[in-house]
């Protein structure tokens, strides 16, 4: 028996490694992108019926955990308060860093309001660079302004 949508997402990186299968193939067996279908597969998105068969097809997954990935996830992944994970963390310190001139750019361009994190797209790509490749993220979120009442 199944009681959290962690043992799922454990399930599903357990059968990515036994089976040698990428986030980009699981992608595109479902037609969405690598990023959502990532987030996803991590718990953080709710897949609907045929998406969610379609994965448990792919990872050997049992019915009861086809029915956990439909569920509306609590969002929000990372198990401390501040990132201990080195790639993680390093989003963290640049959020830390670059937070406030993103915010004050958004701002003086488009008001007072935020990004969207629901109507949402995010494309990471690779990006070669003689000195080093680079990892390109281009992050599109919907303007969303306060309003006032």
């Amino acid at each position: 028996m199944i009681s959290h949508r962690d043992e799922v997402t454990q399930m599903i990186l357990a059968a990515k490694v036994t089976k040698g299968i990428k986030w980009k193939d699981v992608a595109a067996e479902i037609g969405l992108s690598k990023e959502w279908t990532t987030a996803a597969c991590l718990g953080q998105m709710a897949l609907d019926k045929s998406q969610a068969e379609l994965v448990g097809r792919l990872f050997d997954l049992p019915d009861e955990a086809v029915a956990w990935l439909q569920i509306a996830p609590y969002k929000g992944s990372l198990p401390t308060a501040v990132p201990t994970d080195p790639l993680i963390y390093r989003w963290y310190e640049l959020v830390n860093v670059y937070g406030t001139t993103i915010k004050e750019l958004i701002h003086e361009e488009f008001g007072d309001g935020i990004m969207s994190a629901i109507d949402f797209s995010m494309d990471i790509q690779r990006e070669a660079d003689p000195k080093g490749d680079r990892v390109n993220v281009v992050m599109s979120g919907k303007f969303l302004p306060y309003k006032t009442y």
